[in-house]
């Protein structure tokens, strides 16, 4: 096994959770109409992105319900300058999610925050000035 085909986010409000996603410039491929969805999925270069409902995610899984705080996972966007690192950010909080790190220098020598989505899952958002893309914009690592 080498590869992440899909990350599927558990969301307790899907419009609420597509809506955050959509204003963050992700396309959506919706299953189900937007009164009653079903899983969302985001056409995005590399991996893909899915939403379900938290609680049929847990029934899924054979686990409860998680009642938040931060759960060891974080997923990353790998922005290509600073100041794109800080409009992500921006954009973020301004759209419903909340900025829980702002963007600083790291001991790793680049420059990153966090950030939290509607239903309280985290992102990174960062940059290297060494980093190279490929033709799909995922870092060559």
């Amino acid at each position: 096994m080498d590869r992440i085909n899909l990350i599927t986010l558990g969301v307790k409000d899907m419009s609420t959770a597509v809506d955050f996603y959509r204003k963050l410039g992700f396309e959506a491929s919706l299953v189900g109409s937007e009164e009653a969805l079903e899983i969302v999925f985001f056409r995005m270069k590399g991996s893909k992105l899915s939403l379900y409902p938290l609680e049929k995610l847990a029934e899924e899984t054979g686990q409860p319900v998680p009642d938040g705080g931060f759960n060891g996972l974080t997923l990353a966007y790998n922005a290509k300058s600073e100041s794109e690192v800080d409009q992500v950010l921006k954009t973020a909080g301004r759209i419903g999610g909340t900025v829980v790190k702002e963007a600083a220098p790291t001991d790793w020598g680049g420059y990153s925050g966090y950030f939290t989505d509607p239903d309280g899952h985290y992102w990174e958002v960062a940059y290297g000035a060494d980093w190279e893309f490929d033709d799909n914009d995922m870092l060559i690592i």
